[in-house]
């Protein structure tokens, strides 16, 4: 079985690994185009590409999807299956191609957190659990018939980063599953309307003002804010004219600050009223410096 497999950042290279490490032949690897970053903005690749060329792998770096060229090429890679895996919106021309369809991984337990940010969503809104989920591709975005779904706690100290590294793997272990079903005929897809309860919760991009800490908000919602941003792109916050993104808190509930209003013994803590409570900041980084830990900061700084 010939394989195609498209992804683009370090959450998809566990996925084309465990393919590769099972014997699966990969076509291709199509991925993003090489952007510009660091102080030189020099021309770097993403975690993909990589991967692919330390491998050997042929690859494909299309700026336009439906571009003639690259549908031609991709045609005649001849591939029976295509894998998708953090990579962009596909046209029907391109996951229509494959006599096997194509399918793809997303880190939500599919209906609930479709699009492009669904591990920042379901911590930020405070969910205990999300997984893995695999489908087919269809017109609608992560809308098509699931395949397989695997289930993951979400820890209260988890972080968008560290639940991230959980998913990666769990989801390369789904792919693998998905594509040995696929390959031995043994695929009982579900339309995803057999499995929605209750109303659904979306996972649109995270913009900068979703950045944003409300000190109007309960304590519990700004922790769970925080910690779904870090490491990226970060919470923020201005604090007495100045803006600093906010990395860890700890959450209490005695109502002893005004929302907004902030304390501190210039060496031990940072408190920061909310709601219902205070944060006490633990991480942030000033703008134009490095990240640290709150004591380390109160050494030098001043909020």
């Amino acid at each position: 079985m010939r394989i195609v497999f498209m992804g683009t950042p370090e959450f998809a290279v566990p996925s084309l690994e465990i393919l590769l490490q099972h014997g699966y032949c990969i076509a291709a690897v199509v991925t993003a185009v090489d952007k510009p970053a660091g102080r030189g903005l020099k021309l770097q690749p993403c975690a993909v590409k990589i991967a692919a060329q330390q491998r050997g792998l042929p690859i494909l770096q299309p700026e336009k999807l439906k571009s003639p060229d690259f549908l031609e090429q991709l045609q005649r890679l001849q591939a029976d299956l295509q894998v998708v895996v953090a990579f962009r919106m596909l046209p029907e021309a391109v996951w229509a191609m494959p006599p096997l369809g194509t399918f793809n991984l997303h880190a939500s337990l599919l209906p609930q957190y479709r699009g492009a940010a669904p591990i920042h969503w379901a911590i930020i809104n405070g969910e205990t659990q999300t997984g893995v989920t695999t489908f087919f591709i269809n017109h609608q975005i992560d809308t098509g018939e699931i395949i397989f779904q695997e289930k993951e706690p979400i820890y209260r100290h988890d972080t968008a980063g560290t639940l991230c590294q959980r998913l990666m793997h769990k989801g390369a272990s789904l792919v693998l599953k998905t594509v040995q079903a696929i390959e031995k005929g043994q695929v009982k897809t579900i339309p995803q309307a057999q499995v929605e309860e209750g109303v659904l919760k979306l996972a649109p991009k995270i913009f900068r003002h979703h950045c944003q800490i409300d000190f109007q908000q309960s304590a519990e919602s700004i922790f769970n804010l925080v910690r779904g941003l870090n490491p990226q792109p970060g919470a923020w916050a201005e604090i007495n004219g100045k803006t600093y993104k906010i990395y860890s808190v700890i959450p209490f509930a005695d109502k002893v600050y005004q929302a907004g209003h902030w304390h501190t013994d210039g060496k031990n803590f940072l408190h920061i009223g909310a709601a219902d409570g205070y944060i006490a900041v633990e991480e942030l980084q000033p703008e134009g410096k490095k990240r640290m830990n709150i004591k380390e900061f109160l050494r030098g700084n001043s909020p």
